[in-house]
């Protein structure tokens, strides 16, 4: 979340920020009333417990000179009772603001193109866009036909949007987060493998949970969420933690399945893999200091772009608009792949600088010299499977009905080509 000194010293910063985003400022106008409020009672209260502390000396000295002390009596005796009212209400307005200021989006980054979606600006592109001699088919009739995935029957027994891998595809699954994972490994990442579940409080570190809710499982009965990224829970890992400035860059590879409701995309790539409840995924998440922070940016988006050129598939860099931005960075570059059976590039992961949104939100600090300061956090996909696999097939399917392996998955897969079963389907 956003320092509260900020909406004190400089709202018009923040303001215009949230008009860029097409949001409006009443939030921001509602958070400057509501601390207004609560510094004017911390006013009063700090002088009541001032005066609870001189009264007694009053009231010796009062003794001591046969003087009346009647009325510092029932002053010494109402100061306990007006104190407890006023520090219960400073709580309640302390919990309202923050309660807004935790939904209130980062700031956009100067960079950062103004506008809604069609705003998106292409950075980079890279690799040819594949002439077919055949009408190429979508990755769900291609994998289907090989007898590779059965969204029906996992349907039947776990609802839409789940789905059974088989045979190679299993192999290609887990040899896509291998070569990520020993990329990764290999550029001085520790790999991490995180929880599935987190509490609330630590989930709402990472993201604003009002924006997020809808889209994550929550365990009826308990206070656990199923994750939807392995960012989350990294984030966790250093919640209400200090980090030595030595340690610092911190770079991580984890590795999750993730788990969204997906709500909102009834009817929209109802086929295959490419939006599901279940999927695994690889994320780049880097805490650093905040001179390092755009350094780092750079260097976990190389990283996607070398996993894609590995993969040999079409892709291109966009600066997401300032309307088409989630709440927590303050720029975005998605990276979108080309599919041959759509004749149009897809969305298949992001690159974000959160600034000290998270940090600020989780108290994950470093010492500066004297100071204390908030690390900033950075987070990228490396690799999502299931969309990445959608797209891989799509690009590397042969005329015969084959799947093409390139060069940088042998080791893992076993095999350069999936070809047709030679067991016969069941009737």
């Amino acid at each position: 979340m956003l320092d509260i000194r900020l909406f004190r010293e400089s709202p018009e910063i923040i303001k215009a920020s949230q008009k860029k985003r097409g949001l409006s400022t009443e939030s921001i106008d509602k958070i400057i009333e509501l601390d207004r409020k609560w510094r004017n009672l911390k006013e009063e209260v700090d002088k009541l417990r001032s005066r609870r502390n001189t009264i007694s000396l009053e009231i010796n000295t009062a003794k001591k000179q046969n003087k009346d002390i009647n009325h510092l009596l029932k002053e010494a005796k109402e100061i306990p009772q007006l104190l407890q009212e006023k520090e219960k209400l400073m709580d309640s307005l302390n919990q309202e603001r923050d309660n807004i200021l935790k939904e209130i989006p980062n700031l956009v980054d100067k960079s950062v193109p103004v506008g809604d979606a069609s705003k998106n600006k292409v950075i980079e592109e890279w690799g040819e866009i594949p002439k077919l001699k055949f009408t190429p088919k979508d990755h769900a009739e291609i994998l289907e036909s090989l007898d590779l995935l059965d969204t029906q029957t996992a349907s039947n027994v776990a609802g839409s949007r789940f789905y059974y891998l088989k045979g190679d595809l299993v192999r290609l699954n887990y040899a896509m987060i291998c070569l990520a994972l020993d990329f990764l490994k290999k550029k001085k990442f520790t790999l991490m493998q995180p929880p599935f579940m987190l509490r609330k409080n630590v989930l709402e570190g990472a993201i604003p949970l009002g924006a997020f809710e809808e889209m994550i499982y929550k365990i009826e009965g308990e206070d656990l969420y199923l994750i939807g990224t392995a960012e989350h829970a990294i984030n966790g890992y250093y919640y209400n933690k200090e980090i030595k400035q030595t340690e610092l860059p911190l770079r991580f590879a984890g590795i999750s399945t993730c788990f969204r409701k997906e709500l909102g995309a009834h009817g929209k790539d109802t086929k295959g893999i490419f939006r599901v409840h279940q999927f695994e995924k690889v994320e780049q998440f880097v805490f650093c200091k905040p001179e390092d922070a755009w350094k780092e940016f750079e260097l976990i988006l190389d990283n996607s772009r070398q996993l894609l050129k590995a993969l040999e598939i079409p892709f291109r860099f966009i600066v997401l608009s300032s309307g088409d931005m989630g709440k927590v960075p303050v720029k975005t570059i998605d990276f979108e792949c080309f599919f041959p059976s759509q004749n149009a590039y897809r969305e298949l992961g992001s690159c974000s600088n959160c600034t000290d949104y998270q940090a600020r939100r989780s108290n994950i600090k470093y010492q500066d010299g004297n100071e204390m300061k908030f690390v900033y956090t950075l987070n990228n996909t490396a690799i999502s499977t299931a969309r990445m696999m959608d797209c891989f097939v799509d690009n590397h399917q042969q005329a015969d009905g084959s799947i093409k392996i390139p060069k940088a998955l042998w080791k893992y897969t076993g095999f350069k080509q999936i070809k047709f079963l030679k067991t016969k389907k069941k009737k």
